[in-house]
């Protein structure tokens, strides 16, 4: 199961444990209210408190530039839905927990992997995976990913799965949002997150076993260097993290792309699309290049499914 891996543990205090609980009360809600207020959510945030509206506009016309005005704003108000709903959807899939959450959120169907019988052939033949992952469909409820198989089960138990992190600057936050991103299997001790500072070593430690490691590649890098890759995304020179890539091609691992996207009916499917089945046998260049066309590619076929308020290009 994907999950977010630590090797700090959150200290819980009384202000996380009541917020907890009453966020929990609250994602007890049918999927179906946290979807209808996520349209009032929507209004909310677009309309009466113009969150970052100028860095979402911006980002969309210079990256589809060859679109109207019209057409961008009609994609900038349906990034807000999608933006509200992803919100909304990470409180109920904080109240997923247990046997019982893990239930409700299979029964739900909110997110369907496309192609598990894939992801296990990739797996198989090679027992260390670098998922390259980004800000499309809800990345928030990915430690859920073993009730999305609703074929063949995926290979993979929770304690071969890693996934970076960097930590959020205030403790509180990165606390809570620790506890809800691990929901549906907080039950079981797990215990979370590695911080992106450390995952080098983690990486080293576990080169003999079976690991899926899962980063999100498409940001800006976090401490910005002369090795950080400079490449053209959506008509835009910027930099990227590469370390994804860089680890996948000196371990040795297969690289694969996860796509995310929306379904018309509401929910998300998840595909598992290889880049390269021994990264040693590609650069890191390669790798970076046929991520950026795969996730071009998808912002082309649902321009509103990302995180378009982040400052992506600096």
């Amino acid at each position: 199961m994907f999950i977010f891996v630590s090797e700090m543990k959150k200290k819980k205090n009384a202000g996380i444990g009541i917020l907890e609980g009453l966020i929990r009360l609250h994602g007890l809600l049918p999927l179906k209210y946290h979807r209808f207020l996520a349209r009032i959510l929507a209004w909310i945030l677009r309309g009466v408190l113009h969150y970052r509206v100028d860095v979402v506009y911006t980002n969309l016309a210079r990256s589809f530039p060859e679109k109207s005005y019209d057409e961008i704003k009609r994609i900038e108000k349906r990034f807000y839905l999608h933006f509200a709903t992803v919100l909304s959807e990470m409180i109920w899939f904080g109240s997923c927990r247990g046997d019982r959450g893990r239930r409700r959120l299979e029964k739900s169907h909110i997110v369907e992997f496309t192609n598990p019988e894939e992801f296990n052939r990739l797996v198989r033949a090679n027992p260390q995976m670098m998922v390259m992952q980004n800000h499309a469909g809800n990345w928030e409820l990915i430690a859920g990913v073993k009730q999305y198989s609703y074929g063949e089960p995926l290979d993979i138990d929770p304690s071969e799965v890693s996934v970076a992190y960097a930590p959020l600057a205030n403790a509180f936050w990165d606390a809570f949002t620790a506890n809800n991103r691990i929901a549906p299997i907080m039950d079981t001790g797990f215990n979370g997150y590695i911080d992106f500072n450390h995952i080098l070593r983690h990486v080293l430690s576990n080169r003999t076993a079976k690991m899926v490691y899962v980063f999100i590649t498409d940001q800006y890098p976090y401490k910005h260097g002369a090795g950080d890759m400079k490449i053209n995304f959506m008509h835009q020179d910027t930099y990227s993290m590469s370390a994804a890539a860089g680890l996948a091609v000196k371990m040795g691992m297969s690289a694969v792309y996860l796509r995310y996207r929306t379904r018309p009916e509401g929910g998300y499917t998840m595909t598992a699309v290889p880049i390269a089945e021994n990264a040693s046998e590609s650069t890191v260049s390669d790798i970076m290049t046929q991520y950026y066309k795969l996730l071009e590619e998808d912002l082309r076929e649902q321009p509103w499914n990302y995180l378009w308020t982040h400052k992506r290009w600096k």
